[in-house]
C-alpha cells in the first residue's frame, strides 16, 4: 500500500534523504524509527506529496505521488508532528470544517464524525472548545480529523509527541487497534513505542534505511552482529555466598570476568560471567555448580536488545548534521494539509 523507491531529497549541497527503499504491506503497523535529525520527517513528507522528491517516486495504494497525486491522496491520512488545529472551533465544528475541504457531503460528514467521535474517544469533549482541551484530547481530535474520510493508507508523525504516558498509551492503543483494517506508517524516535504498536520496523539514520524487518528478524540481526559475538552476558541465579558462588564460578573456561552480589531475597546470589568471543558456557557453570552443591535457580543468557541494536546502526550511520533540521517549514493549517497531503 505504501512503497518508497530509491527517494532521494537534496536542500541545495545538503543530502537530506539518501536512496531510500522500503514497502507497507496492506493492513500492516510499520515504525519508521531514527534518531532526531536522520530524515525521517524529510522522508514522510515525500511520501504524502507534501514534498516532491529530488529523485525517485513513491505510491500510496497504487497511485505514484507525483503523476497521480489526487488519487493518492484521497486514499491517504496524514497526521503531522505539530497537529494543525483550530482552538476557537468546538471539536465537531473542526471535523465538519475538515469534511468539507475533502468534499465530504453533510450527510457523509454526520454519519463520520459519529464514528471517528466514537473511535477516537471524543463523545466527552465533542462540543467543547479545541483550545480547551488537554493535549492528550487535541491529539485525538487531529487523529479524528486524519481518519474522518476514511482512508485505506495513514501516516503518523510522532502522534505521542509531548503526552504524558497515560495519554501515550490511549494513542498507541488506537493505532494498535487499525491494525488489519488499515495500512499505518508510524514515525517515531522511540523504540519502545515501536515494540508495542508495530509488527515490522524500518530504522534511518543518516538519511540512509539501516535497518527493516520484522521486529524478531531485527533480534537476530542484533544477535549476529553483536560485538560480544552474538550473545551477552550469562546471569546466574544461585544460593549460596558470595565468595562461594566466585570461588565456583572462577573455574569457568572461557570466561572473560565474572562478578556475584547478594539478591534481594534472604540466602540467593546474581551472578553474571562474560564469555570470551560470544561463547555459551551455561553448561560448564551449571555443571560446576552442580558439583558444589548449590542450588541452581535459574541459568540464562542474555541477546542484546533492540536498544543495543538501535544505537549500533544508528551510530554506524549517523553523519555531523541534522537532516531535516529547519530544513522545511511545518505545515500550518489544515487546509495545508488537505492540500498537500490528505487529511
Amino acid at each position: 500500500m505504501i512503497h518508497a523507491e530509491q527517494l532521494t531529497k537534496w536542500y541545495g549541497p545538503t543530502l537530506a534523504v539518501d536512496d531510500v527503499s522500503f514497502t507497507v504491506e496492506a493492513g500492516s503497523v510499520v515504525g519508521f524509527l531514527g534518531p532526531n535529525g536522520a530524515g525521517k520527517s524529510t522522508t514522510i513528507r515525500m511520501l504524502t506529496g507534501y514534498l516532491p522528491p529530488t529523485s525517485g517516486k513513491a505510491t500510496l495504494a497504487g497511485h505514484d505521488l507525483l503523476t497521480d497525486p489526487f488519487a493518492a491522496r484521497r486514499r491517504l491520512g496524514y497526521l503531522p508532528e505539530s497537529t494543525p488545529l483550530y482552538p476557537e472551533m468546538r471539536v465537531v465544528e473542526y471535523l465538519h470544517f475538515v469534511g468539507r475541504l475533502q468534499g465530504m457531503s453533510r450527510q457523509e460528514r454526520r454519519q463520520r464524525i459519529g464514528v471517528v467521535v466514537e473511535e477516537c474517544g471524543l463523545e466527552k469533549v465533542v462540543r467543547r472548545t479545541i483550545g480547551r482541551l488537554s493535549k492528550g484530547n487535541r491529539q485525538r481530535c487531529g487523529l479524528a480529523s486524519t481518519l474522518l474520510h476514511d482512508p485505506p493508507v495513514l501516516v503518523l508523525d510522532e502522534p505521542t509527541s509531548g503526552l504524558d504516558p497515560r495519554q501515550m498509551s490511549q494513542v498507541r492503543d488506537l493505532v494498535r487497534g487499525m491494525k488489519g483494517r488499515r495500512t499505518v506508517l508510524l514515525s517515531s524516535h522511540l523504540l519502545p513505542e515501536v515494540q508495542r504498536v508495530c509488527d515490522r520496523a524500518v530504522i534511518i539514520a543518516n538519511g540512509k534505511v539501516v535497518a527493516d524487518g520484522t521486529l524478531d528478524e531485527l533480534r537476530e540481526q542484533a544477535v549476529q552482529t553483536a560485538p560480544s559475538g552474538g550473545w551477552g552476558p550469562v546471569l546466574v541465579e544461585v544460593r549460596g555466598g558470595v565468595d562461594e558462588v566466585k570461588a565456583v564460578l572462577r573455574g569457568v573456561p572461557a570466561v572473560a570476568e565474572f562478578d556475584a552480589a547478594e539478591a534481594d531475597e534472604a540466602g540467593w546470589v546474581d551472578a553474571w560471567l562474560v564469555p570470551e568471543g560470544g561463547a555459551d558456557v551455561r553448561a560448564d557453570a551449571a555443571a560446576m555448580l552442580s558439583a558444589s552443591s548449590l542450588l541452581v535457580r535459574e541459568i540464562r543468557r542474555e541477546a542484546p536488545t533492540l536498544e543495543e541494536f538501535f544505537i549500533r546502526v544508528t551510530d554506524a550511520g549517523r553523519g555531523d548534521g541534522d537532516r531535516d533540521g529547519g530544513l522545511v517549514p511545518e505545515a500550518t493549517s489544515p487546509g495545508e494539509i488537505i492540500a498537500k497531503g490528505g487529511g
